[in-house]
């Protein structure tokens, strides 16, 4: 858990602008073969599904993910699952931007304040541009491997 007013002027110093602020609500869905699948709603926007593979393996990891609307407009049917969801994750995100790189500014009910770094891959920045580019930004905001959690707010949720 992090103290979210350092984090926020340490961002600024890096060159970050304030991109908004959400209330988040994650549910949670495992599916046939062990993928999980996120339905993601935010007032004011349309909800969405959101499925990810990425590998627990490290703090700084590769997380490759679709997002896709909760409606499928052709076949008119809805594909959130029928299911319950496993665990639902409450949150206040305020997002800042610093080039490709989104800082979360997390506060997660039941769970505390977190700061999340997500570097996007894209035409301009590699994996390896964005593994060096978040690098880079925790040694300037003061963080360590140490420091990084490795499981997501599911995970830590499920496990209170």
């Amino acid at each position: 858990m992090v103290d979210l007013e350092p984090a926020r002027t340490a961002a600024a110093r890096l060159g970050a602008h304030p991109a908004g602020v959400e209330v988040q609500v994650d549910r949670y869905y495992e599916l046939e073969g062990g993928s999980r699948l996120k339905l993601r709603t935010v007032p004011g926007r349309p909800p969405e599904l959101i499925r990810y593979r990425r590998p627990e393996s490290s703090g700084v990891r590769t997380s490759d993910y679709e997002m896709t609307p909760v409606r499928d407009a052709e076949a008119r049917h809805c594909l959130v699952p029928k299911a319950r969801p496993v665990v639902t994750v409450r949150k206040r995100r305020e997002i800042l931007l610093l080039d490709n790189v989104r800082f979360h500014l997390d506060e997660v009910d039941g769970l505390g304040r977190f700061l999340e770094l997500e570097a996007v891959v894209d035409a301009a920045h590699d994996e390896e541009a964005c593994r060096r580019r978040v690098t880079e930004i925790t040694a300037a905001l003061g963080l360590r491997e140490a420091d990084f959690i490795r499981a997501s707010y599911a995970e830590l949720v499920r496990a209170r």
